[in-house]
């Protein structure tokens, strides 16, 4: 956690890469023969408080001591955030008073807002202490597991990937839904979208600019080049004595533990339940409460693309207080904001320009001035900055 001052805003960020927001990332010029760490000049502890949480038990370094502790799900996660923050809290007692946001990345989308929202009930409950509950962030989030991946047909006709007969005809066969089909209920659209797939296949969904790449031989040009060093640096054991990991309590730490990883489709594993398939309905309550949002997105990430962010923000119901306009970073776009607006919630929801999936690893600079200026209350939109 930074040693800024106390009257600033704590961020609480659930399952993130520290390397992306953190205080140092990668020096890869003399990689891997000499590999060091630099400031980062872009991390996210210049303007808040941020505490980084692994959970559940078995992501990053958290583990659990008993099999029972080791079994999870999203239901169980947002019990246990909330839990978290409290005892944080009254360990951490000059803290209390400070604004605080809930921040996910991706699948965390489909939790974050829940832990949100339970955060707000606890507080009205009486749950002790109370806490200064302000908002939540997300980052490309999963938000609605049918119309999230239902959105990937769209936005790749959008940005070109399929051509307009290929579009059309999906339209036109699938009838709206192209997650929930099989050729024994509708032939022609398994048809129409295998055209799609055949075109979509081989595009890296994080960033449709970028590269796909075999993860078995990455090469310097990959994104996923850096994940083998963030492995090899958590692994060493003069790291995890310096970060007070306690040794023993994990086998190895790993980028991704895959018995979690959610993709599309993912059934439950036998440690963690992904029981909750929609938080639409969780946004939809918080509009209700004193809250802020901020939602950003890369415009080139096709995992969770903008056009389901914009479906599921449109849905709400908020209306428009502040019309589709550019911001900027250096005198130059760095993407694309709207703010909604109803009695005391207000929700920003903003585009990336050339940015992906993990908008701070693509765009740290854009991902960093979008975040401080919605903290600070203050326009994205003069381009004399």
């Amino acid at each position: 956690m930074s040693s800024i001052p106390f009257s600033i805003s704590i961020i609480l960020v659930l399952i993130s890469n520290l390397m992306k927001l953190g205080p140092l990332s990668f020096n890869l010029d003399n990689a891997p023969e000499n590999l060091t760490l630099t400031l980062n000049p872009n991390s996210w502890t210049k303007m808040a408080n941020v505490i980084f949480v692994d959970m559940p038990a078995g992501a990053g370094f958290s583990y659990a001591t008993t099999k029972q502790a080791s079994i999870s799900s999203d239901n169980i996660m947002v019990k246990q955030a909330n839990d978290f923050l409290r005892k944080f809290l009254i360990s951490h007692p000059k803290l209390l008073k400070n604004p605080l946001y809930i921040t996910g990345i991706s699948y965390m989308g489909i939790v974050t807002p829940i832990i949100t929202l339970e955060v707000y009930n606890a507080n009205e409950r009486g749950e002790q202490p109370s806490l200064n509950v302000q908002g939540y962030i997300l980052c490309s989030p999963l938000t609605d597991k049918f119309m999230d991946f239902n959105s990937r047909v769209e936005y790749a006709h959008r940005l070109a990937l399929i051509s307009d007969d290929i579009y059309n005809n999906a339209i036109k066969n699938c009838r709206g839904n192209y997650v929930n089909t099989d050729e024994t209920t509708n032939l022609a659209c398994v048809n129409s979208l295998q055209r799609y797939k055949e075109c979509t296949d081989n595009i890296n969904m994080e960033d449709i600019l970028e590269p796909l790449c075999n993860k078995s031989d990455l090469k310097p040009y990959c994104q996923e080049y850096y994940y083998r060093f963030a492995v090899d640096w958590a692994n060493d054991e003069a790291v995890q004595k310096a970060l007070n990991i306690r040794q023993g309590t994990i086998g190895k730490w790993e980028f991704f533990n895959t018995t979690m990883h959610y993709m599309e489709g993912k059934n439950d594993t036998f440690c963690y339940a992904y029981d909750i398939q929609s938080s639409f309905s969780y946004h939809k309550k918080l509009v209700s409460k004193n809250c802020r949002a901020l939602i950003f997105s890369g415009d080139h990430d096709m995992t969770f693309p903008y056009v389901g962010i914009e479906q599921w923000i449109t849905a709400l119901g908020v209306t428009v207080d502040s019309p589709w306009e550019p911001f900027y970073v250096n005198g130059q776009v760095g993407g694309y904001e709207v703010t909604y607006a109803q009695k005391d919630f207000s929700l920003t929801f903003a585009t990336v320009k050339g940015a992906g999936h993990s908008v701070a690893q693509y765009k740290p600079k854009e991902a960093m001035v979008l975040t401080q200026r919605w903290l600070d209350l203050k326009s994205y939109s003069s381009a004399a900055m």
